[in-house]
């Protein structure tokens, strides 16, 4: 999370767009529960997919999770084996990283999977939200 907050506390050119400054996310659990939950169907069914095998959406997991929200945003990634290169991964993609630097966003929830069997063998999910 430090590398994540380190990001936001610079500002950053997401896509061309500058994105200035913005406010340290917290950790929260529920938002974890809902990024575990995504990484481990995505891993465990090798697929790649904001949506879910069960086509729910990442409202619906976080929503599922307990969290409630009046703002929330999803990042996956698959086949990065670190922290670095999931971030770099994100931060080169306009929209990953539009939800990084989203000043209305204060808690986050990240889970990476390992499935050696799969395609991509890592599955990064993060969630952000706003409480509602």
């Amino acid at each position: 999370m430090s590398r994540l907050n380190q990001v936001r506390a610079a500002g950053r050119v997401c896509g061309g767009t500058a994105r200035a400054a913005v406010a340290a996310v917290s950790w929260n659990t529920k938002l974890l529960a809902a990024a575990s939950q995504h990484s481990v169907d995505m891993a465990a069914k090798n697929y790649f997919s904001h949506s879910g095998s069960d086509g729910s959406s990442g409202g619906q997991r976080i929503t599922n999770a307990g969290y409630r929200w009046r703002m929330w945003a999803e990042n996956i990634a698959a086949g990065q084996s670190s922290i670095d290169q999931v971030m770099q991964s994100w931060l080169d993609s306009p929209g990953h990283c539009d939800a990084i630097m989203n000043a209305t966003a204060a808690e986050v929830g990240v889970a990476c999977v390992r499935n050696d069997a799969d395609n991509y063998k890592y599955y990064w999910t993060m969630e952000f939200g706003a409480p509602g």
